[in-house]
């Protein structure tokens, strides 16, 4: 079978982590023509570091998310060096934040720059995170919805009616607006315009893994391009964007050669690239918009439904350097409070002409020995996505107007330099990450992960279209290491295929 694997001919479209690693594996294991198919001219996908102020910022994938030995990436970063000694300490392994980056230090504060209690505070933070753990509940026990309720936002409202309805008028403002803060930030989280969006009983699909969240010293891309160092330059094609994969082909359909492919991959310009299987890695937003056109035949029913059904919404950052700090120097993430707004309170859809209050908080950048004076305000959902049509100078007149405020500071300066992601119009990404949406579950997920064509066919290559990425983990959708287990998953599928022994199955091979 040796001869069988160098002989067939792979093709990955997407050079992010989830193709590189399918790449990377195949390669070890012996398949020998291999090309990966990139539409932009860098590898890494949505982990894009870049240098600003005094470091190296991410404009997409920010932390390892569970940073333990169950984590695939922090094995593979740990094994190329690239952690920091607080990341490899064993009890930061064995911290559990529930999915949520540890981001340190916290004020509350309210327009004006008044700071919260923090007592209150504390009472908020804590009932929040109970209800999350509730909410949680009913995909592991498997027991009924309450009735008229289906979200996570709508799991949250019912909880604070019952928790908050002894607690007097005016406290009960407050903790209702330190309770729709605490939606916005999970909104950030989890990648969605809406908590409402959130399928309540989906929500407990997802895995966490214990470990204080950790950042690459040098970059999220450093991984990558450690990653890619395994792979030869001539198995890399950039700056080609696929516009058609053709599946099925009648055995008359060759490259030239006598050899017949199953596959021909049509890229933009004309070219025809032929393979016996092809890897489909780009994320859920290209695939929500561009799929019909994307393959013909077109995508089996089952499959269009999980691509419609899953969530795939916009998280952005806003970075601000300025020329010395106005913060307070142990301040590590400024939550932003507005009195008047409330869980119960009915969303201003015509949002534009206050887009910056969909904004969670504005994290420090720490130390500044490493970064700079740099501030970043993260944003998600509609409002994200409308910041991204707007010009820089507006964007920093807004972040000016609202870092003024909520310090009561009327003479800050202006940032001297802003950075500012742009995911929704990526034109190969159309977002951010994948989420579990109204209405769909882990099984969505799982037809969005099965190759083409289904079922055995007799005369018919099988495994001509696999798909990976991280909307395709059934456990780690929405993170780096459920992309690259995916990418990991499909090699194995195709080694496995080719292996003499059914025994041979490598899904659990660790690097």
């Amino acid at each position: 079978m040796a001869a069988a694997r160098r002989n067939a001919k792979v093709i990955i479209v997407g050079c992010g982590i989830a193709g590189i690693a399918a790449a990377e594996k195949l390669l070890r294991f012996g398949f020998a023509d291999l090309l990966i198919v990139e539409a932009t001219g860098r590898a890494g996908g949505r982990i894009h570091s870049t240098n600003f102020g005094k470091g190296i910022f991410e404009i997409g994938a920010n932390w390892i998310h569970g940073p333990c030995m169950e984590n695939a990436v922090f094995r593979v970063a740990k094994n190329h060096g690239l952690l920091d000694q607080t990341a490899l300490l064993a009890e930061n392994q064995l911290v559990v934040v529930e999915g949520r980056p540890s981001l340190g230090d916290s004020e509350f504060r309210l327009p004006g720059g008044q700071q919260l209690d923090e007592k209150m505070i504390e009472s908020c933070e804590s009932l929040y995170a109970e209800i999350l753990q509730r909410s949680k509940a009913f995909f592991r026990s498997g027991e009924p919805l309450p009735k008229g309720i289906e979200s996570i936002e709508g799991f949250v409202k019912a909880e604070l009616v019952e928790a908050l309805k002894n607690e007097p008028p005016e406290e009960r403002a407050i903790k209702l607006a330190v309770m729709s803060e605490k939606l916005k930030l999970e909104c950030s989280i989890t990648g969605s315009h809406s908590m409402d969006d959130v399928d309540l009983r989906a929500f407990g699909e997802y895995h966490v893994l214990p470990g204080l969240d950790c950042t690459l010293p040098r970059g999220y891309q450093s991984l990558t391009d450690k990653m890619m160092n395994m792979v030869p330059l001539g198995c890399i094609m950039l700056n080609t964007p696929v516009v058609c994969i053709h599946w099925q082909l009648e055995p008359q359909k060759t490259d030239g050669n006598t050899r017949h492919y199953s596959v021909c991959v049509e890229c933009e310009g004309g070219d025809k690239l032929y393979a016996d299987h092809v890897l489909v890695t780009i994320p859920l937003g290209y695939l929500k918009k561009h799929h019909t056109m994307l393959f013909k035949p077109q995508l089996p029913a089952e499959k269009v439904r999980a691509v419609q059904k899953l969530g795939f919404c916009t998280n952005n950052k806003i970075f601000m350097e300025f020329e010395k700090p106005f913060w307070n120097p142990s301040c590590k993430l400024m939550e932003l409070v507005w009195p008047d707004e409330s869980p119960f309170k009915k969303r201003n859809e015509a949002f534009q002409a206050e887009w910056q209050r969909k904004m969670f908080g504005i994290q420090v950048l720490h130390p500044p020995e490493r970064f700079g004076h740099v501030l970043c305000g993260w944003i998600a959902g509609k409002e994200s996505e409308f910041m991204e049509t707007l010009t820089e100078s507006e964007v920093r007149q807004r972040m000016l107007e609202l870092l003024r405020s909520f310090t009561g500071n009327p003479n800050i300066p202006a940032p001297k330099r802003m950075l500012i992601s742009r995911w929704k119009s990526h034109p190969y990404t159309l977002g951010s990450y994948s989420y579990t949406a109204l209405g769909s579950s882990g099984d969505d997920i799982d037809n969005l992960s099965q190759p083409l064509p289904t079922g055995q066919q007799r005369g018919v290559q099988p495994l001509q279209v696999m798909f990976a990425g991280e909307a395709t983990h059934r456990q780690f959708y929405s993170t780096t290491h459920g992309a690259l287990e995916s990418g990991w998953r499909e090699a194995d599928r195709l080694i496995k295929h080719y292996s003499t022994s059914n025994s041979r199955h490598l899904s659990n091979s660790k690097l």
